[in-house]
């Protein structure tokens, strides 16, 4: 009897060390398995940058590192420009500097029509033998010069969409070399333009195939120059002080594609690499400005639409179009006198005679109607411009002085700012908020602070 009764307590012991021996084997697998993902970094969703307004020229401005070692690079903004370019001639030294080669995929991507064969001296960027042509622009003095495709190593600061985050770098980012004198009537110190252009070589593609994030990005435009704006390159959220999430505030219409190239430099057969809306009809106060739509559509070979624009301060109308929407302004505000006109804008009036309200002067809102059921309504913030201390203007110019418009529409910097835009290139949308101090905030209001 007690030998059983040994032989039964032997037993139970070995099942007891077995069950103990399998939850230490299971904990130290589930140790394993948790330390293994902290060793695993979560793949950012979205990168930022700041961008500020400058002052002098009314240009926004942002810097990006580039190069090996990395250097702070100062960038002008160009919405519609096909790529990123730098000036290679003065004081560019990098040993991650890639010449892109004739006839590669990044070079086709780039619609280049040259190859660069005659380059005379060493070796060096902007001057390479059997590298991708091409012609690299500042809208600015609306002037061009050939230079070469390459490729650097990029540097930016990632983001949940509340904060920024760490800095991660990605290599084979396509850019042009371009020259020093293509940086004139840049703002001070810029050394470039970042083109954020629709296409396979527009700054936010790159980095989209370069980090793996979503191929969509956005812009909000600061309408103070003390204050920064800033892009998003990636997915939502995009979170602004005093806690709103903005992605949840955005109406969407299409993104068209023009068939020939709204630049002022390409080659032939290029598309355009603006971004394009289908605005169908202007009201003013809810009441439609006579135009002629067939302005509106865009045509087969590229004249007509609405683009948008960071380069072009104020909205640009073909002068039919100009002349409807003024007139229809002035009756709308018949009982108000208007004052002296100050260049370039033609509608002017005494500050103290329109009064204000939470969206800017008290004005007539102006929509640009989009398809049957949306509109991106302009209110005065934007509609009107400060041109002194006692005088505002309606902010929008006759494209027709200064050379023949190709693009019926071009919304310009001044009607964006304090508006939230989103670029899906992936799906072909753009959403939009219309003006933020609707909800009390504006684009200056993003967190710039890294959590601790």
């Amino acid at each position: 009897m007690l030998h059983l009764q040994l032989l039964t307590h032997s037993i139970h012991n070995v099942t007891m060390v077995s069950k103990i021996s399998c939850l230490f084997f299971f904990l130290s697998l589930l140790l394993l398995f948790s330390l293994s993902l902290a060793k695993t970094p979560t793949r950012p969703r979205a990168f930022l940058l700041p961008v500020t307004k400058d002052a002098s020229t009314n240009q926004f401005v942002t810097t990006i590192n580039q190069r090996t070692p990395l250097v702070p690079v100062k960038l002008t903004i160009d919405l519609g420009q096909r790529f990123l370019w730098v000036d290679c001639e003065k004081g560019y030294i990098s040993k991650s500097y890639k010449p892109v080669p004739c006839g590669s995929i990044p070079c086709k991507r780039s619609f280049s029509g040259a190859c660069v064969e005659s380059c005379v001296g060493s070796p060096s960027p902007g001057c390479n033998n059997n590298t991708c042509g091409q012609t690299i622009y500042n809208p600015f003095i609306h002037t061009s010069t050939s230079g070469e495709l390459a490729q650097e190593v990029v540097s930016l600061q990632s983001t949940d969409g509340s904060n920024p985050g760490k800095y991660l770098s990605a290599n084979g980012v396509v850019f042009g070399c371009g020259a020093t004198f293509l940086l004139e009537k840049l703002a001070k110190d810029v050394k470039g333009i970042l083109g954020l252009g629709n296409g396979y070589v527009g700054f936010p593609t790159q980095l989209a195939n370069a980090f793996r994030v979503p191929r969509k990005f956005a812009i909000c435009l600061t309408s103070s120059t003390t204050s920064r704006g800033v892009i998003f390159f990636g997915d939502s959220p995009y979170v602004f002080l005093p806690g709103m999430d903005v992605s949840k505030r955005l109406v969407y219409t299409p993104l068209l594609k023009n068939p020939v190239s709204t630049s002022g430099s390409y080659f032939q057969g290029e598309p355009s690499m603006d971004y394009f809306i289908g605005v169908t009809s202007i009201k003013i106060n809810g009441i439609v400005v006579p135009i002629n739509t067939t302005l509106l559509d865009i045509t087969k070979d590229g004249k007509g639409g609405t683009k948008i624009s960071t380069v072009d301060p104020y909205t640009k109308l073909e002068t039919s179009i100009y002349n409807a929407l003024t007139k229809a302004f002035v009756k709308s505000l018949a009982k108000v006198p208007r004052v002296k006109p100050v260049a370039p804008f033609k509608v002017c009036y005494n500050r103290t005679s329109l009064g204000s309200t939470r969206v800017g002067p008290g004005v007539p809102p102006i929509e640009l109607v989009l398809g049957n059921t949306t509109s991106w309504t302009i209110w005065g913030v934007n509609s009107m411009v400060a041109v002194n201390n006692d005088v505002l203007c309606l902010g929008f110019v006759d494209g027709g002085v200064e050379f023949e418009p190709t693009t019926s529409i071009v919304i310009g910097a001044h009607q964006i700012e304090d508006n939230f835009l989103q670029f899906d290139i992936a799906n072909k949308r753009l959403g939009f908020t219309s003006s933020l101090l609707f909800g009390q905030t504006t684009c200056g209001n993003f967190n710039f602070t890294t959590k601790a």
